[in-house]
């Protein structure tokens, strides 16, 4: 704020103006229900709008050019001091501005003037007691115009849509927090956490909002950065908009720019706003990117960059460097912090990102991206769950996934690859990781290997040489070989001097923004012998990858095309051909059988001639079932002396799979190979060092854990294990930890039938899960059991059958046979 403006908010500051700024007197934007202070605020609002008629020509003498589109824009006064602030920054965007107190004009009045646009402001008390006309107004003008609402201004458009406005719980007065938002409408252009100032302590209820309504902007909430309070709302048709927080405050950022983002929107409907400029449905990032005060940055590139526009690539990493030395300083996040934790060596198992990028199902490595957005397209895909889109990619054929963790312009996080990285726990042949950010200091190479990359990319574009060789260094002696980007011959040189391993070729020019698909063949003979070349950017379809697959290209990048995909393995298919079949010969699948509560040696024979793959004994004393050590060692020496029969449906034959797998699946199979059944032992709330022992001396193939026992157990006991779960028990799909979840309808050995309903939730719920069915299987139900799975039964790893096999209390031989016979038989 500056010239006419700034001296009227600082002579009512001082109170030589009394009642401008109404946190100096009033908890007004706490909407509490004061009703004493409104006759106070009414009467300081009859000065405050003298002053405005006053002041208008020496504010218009400082606005930008009059907007011809904003000519009769109606501000709506709330009675409340932060009017003028509204009032002034509008002026100052170019519109000329009438004001009307809510209870001196009526909606026919209104209608007769024919405004361009109607502006709510913030006000005391609630939006149905206290708003005067605001809510009429709005109702009848809803679909006409462009509407937007400030504090209250926003809670009756809430609560003339339909929804509730309460207490949150918190009562703010003029304190700021950072603002998440969706890129779209009045916050175009803007980065996110910006701080916003708040005076409230009612809002719109996240369980009431109305259908008709989104939500556009809201206060992180939680360890996960869940969705808080709504902080802004959005009509899905109508051009109306409104915000929690108050934008015309002196201590919110980029609050003008929301007013001129909102005096830009014409129409009475997106669609009509769509055809006369941009609809909020898709926002192009660099419509509204601002120029770099500093100079260039860009080392390695145009050296006449003083004399062009900064480029985006300017912009972005202005902006990324102010963002991570204030992340610095941040306790628990400063560098020191990430030192000595990196020095506990608590960062996540790493691999070789040269090997992994090697191996690949098809003659092209594949290097998929998750990106939400991006500077030149926008919004692709705001809603991408990170971790789930990884497992996609992995199982889909992905050498390396590539993880965005630019938060502006992106969309992406730290986060994100931290949780990518879990996703990919355990899974055999995972692709290696890559953190795709805008790299200009050992802070963010260290960021990224505390998080689980396996990689991380520099520009050469951005970096002067000296840094680059330094960042190229550090991240080697973390065990990182960086993926070095470059995009013109020259740039090419100074990758080779590096000896860099992994060139990328970017495509798409990040001065211009340009893509030009060749320029990866053109660089290709400058590629020194055994570095691996990867394409960047602009490949969307087979046709695009053709002339690489010649040329000697290794890898390709695919982002926006695949995060678009319906099907991400088919499209991948198309896209390098080949098939991830290649390679793995798939028998049709059949379920393993244990025979649990085995008691003597006699029974265990007889389940493994009938063709049973695991034989299951109880360990727990007190149990019935429980066999002495006597038995149990009995019962290990069959299990070792006694074959499988040979079933060669059984067999599944891999040969060199280059691709990752499911840890569920990998474990299914790898269970399901042996030539000879397997022993579990089956415990129940024993010590750790009690099943350890008993591992060691029965020599126990798996151990089963059928009690609260913790997760983690499964990594210190040197076999499998398989670990009993309900249906909505945590981490029933942990990888990492189990070899195999096992679902069963209680504690075991009951009888009781496990719902099928519930199986198949469960399966659908996550696609990588394999599972042990127990509970209430019979011969004679067995069958039907895994037929009413039908299409999800080859995600049954194998049945478990304890009480159904038995008669007055004790194992039937011919039962275990029959049971056998009557789960295998389909197959």
């Amino acid at each position: 704020m500056s010239g006419v403006g700034a001296t009227i908010f600082a002579n009512y500051r001082r109170k030589e103006i009394p009642g401008l700024v109404a946190d100096v007197n009033y908890l007004e934007g706490d909407n509490l229900h004061f009703k004493a202070d409104v006759t106070t605020i009414k009467r300081d609002t009859l000065q405050m709008k003298k002053v405005m008629q006053d002041n208008t020509t020496a504010i218009n003498q400082e606005s930008s050019k009059q907007l011809s589109t904003a000519s009769r824009l109606v501000l709506i006064d709330n009675y409340d001091s932060f009017t003028w602030n509204v009032y002034q920054y509008l002026v100052l965007e170019g519109a000329t501005v009438t004001v009307y107190r809510n209870d001196e004009t009526t909606l026919a009045d209104l209608i007769e003037f024919q405004p361009t646009q109607l502006v709510f402001s913030p006000g005391p008390g609630h939006p149905d007691d206290d708003a005067g006309i605001s809510c009429e107004v709005i109702r009848h003008f809803a679909g006409k115009i462009p509407i937007f609402g400030v504090c209250m201004g926003e809670q009756c458009i809430f609560s003339v849509f339909g929804g509730k406005v309460e207490v949150t719980g918190e009562i703010l007065h003029g304190k700021t927090s950072p603002l998440r938002h969706d890129s779209k409408g009045v916050y175009e252009g803007l980065p996110q956490d910006i701080p916003v100032t708040r005076y409230h302590s009612l809002a719109g209820t996240q369980l009431s909002l109305p259908d008709c309504l989104e939500i556009t902007s809201w206060i992180s909430s939680g360890p996960g950065g869940g969705k808080g309070i709504i902080m802004g709302i959005r009509h899905k048709k109508y051009v109306v908009e409104g915000v929690q927080f108050h934008p015309e405050s002196i201590l919110t950022e980029a609050g003008r720019s929301m007013f001129q983002n909102f005096l830009k929107m014409e129409g009475g409907t997106w669609d009509e706003k769509k055809a006369c400029c941009s609809t909020p449905e898709k926002t192009v990032l660099t419509n509204s990117l601002e120029e770099p005060k500093s100079n260039s940055i860009i080392a390695n590139g145009n050296p006449d960059s003083d004399q062009r526009k900064a480029s985006i690539l300017d912009t972005i990493f202005d902006h990324r460097k102010r963002m991570v030395e204030v992340q610095k300083l941040v306790p628990s996040q400063r560098p020191s912090d990430l030192q000595a934790s990196y020095d506990l060596d608590i960062s996540p198992p790493q691999i070789s990102f040269v090997e992994r990028l090697r191996l690949s199902p098809f003659s092209l490595s594949l290097m998929a991206e998750i990106k939400r957005a991006s500077p030149s397209k926008g919004i692709i895909s705001h809603d991408t769950c990170a971790p789930r889109k990884a497992r996609e990619y992995a199982l889909a054929g992905a050498s390396v996934i590539s993880v965005l963790t630019e938060p502006e312009w992106f969309k992406g996080s730290i986060d994100d690859l931290r949780a990518v990285r879990q996703s990919l726990e355990g899974m055999p042949n995972r692709p290696a990781l890559l953190r795709k950010e805008f790299v200009f200091d050992e802070y963010q190479v260290l960021e990224a290997r505390l998080a689980g990359a396996d990689t991380v990319l520099l520009i050469v574009k951005m970096l002067d040489e000296r840094t680059l060789r330094r960042l190229y260094q550090y991240s080697q002696s973390l065990g990182m070989e960086p993926l070095v980007e470059v995009n013109t011959p020259d740039e090419m040189d100074i990758a080779n001097s590096l000896s860099a391993k992994v060139i990328g070729v970017n495509n798409r020019n990040l001065t211009s923004f340009e893509v030009d698909l060749n320029t990866t063949s053109r660089l290709m003979q400058k590629v020194p012998e055994g570095a691996i070349v990867c394409a960047l950017s602009g490949i969307s379809g087979p046709d695009d990858v053709a002339a690489y697959q010649k040329n000697g290209v290794g890898a390709v990048l695919v982002g926006e095309a695949l995060m678009r995909a319906a099907d991400t393995a088919a499209f991948v298919q198309k896209l390098l051909g080949g098939s991830m079949s290649n390679g793995v010969i798939h028998a049709k699948h059949v379920p393993m059988v244990k025979i649990c509560g085995t008691r003597t040696p006699e029974a265990a024979r007889v389940a493994i001639e009938a063709g049973a793959d695991l034989i299951g004994i109880i360990l727990v004393e007190g149990r019935t079932r429980c066999v002495s050590m006597e038995t149990a060692l009995a019962i290990s020496k069959v299990c070792r002396e006694i074959p499988k029969p040979y079933i060669k449906k059984q067999r599944s034959i891999v040969r060199g799979a280059t691709a990752a797998s499911g840890y569920f699946e990998h474990w299914s199979y790898q269970l399901n190979r042996q030539n000879r059944a397997l022993l579990v032992g089956v415990f129940r709330n024993q010590p750790l060092d009690y099943v350890l022992e008993q591992q060691r001396v029965l020599g126990l193939d798996l151990v089963q854990l059928h009690g609260s026992e913790p997760i983690e157990w499964a990594s210190l006991i040197p076999v499998p294990v398989i670990r009993r779960f309900g249906f909505n028990d945590p981490g029933l799909g942990r990888r990492g930890f189990h070899a195999l979840p096992l679902l069963d309808s209680a504690l075991g050995g009951t009888g009781e039938t496990l719902d099928i309903a519930h199986v198949r939730k469960t399966l659908h719920a996550d696609e990588g899960l394999h599972v042990v069915l127990a509970g209430g299987l019979t011969p004679d139900n067995v069958k039907q059991t895994l037929d009413q799975l039908s299409d999800l039964r080859h995600r049954i790893a194998a049945v478990d059958v304890s009480s159904g096999v038995e008669k007055d209390g004790k194992q039937d031989l011919e039962k275990i046979r029959a049971f056998v016979s009557a789960a295998k038989e389909k197959f």
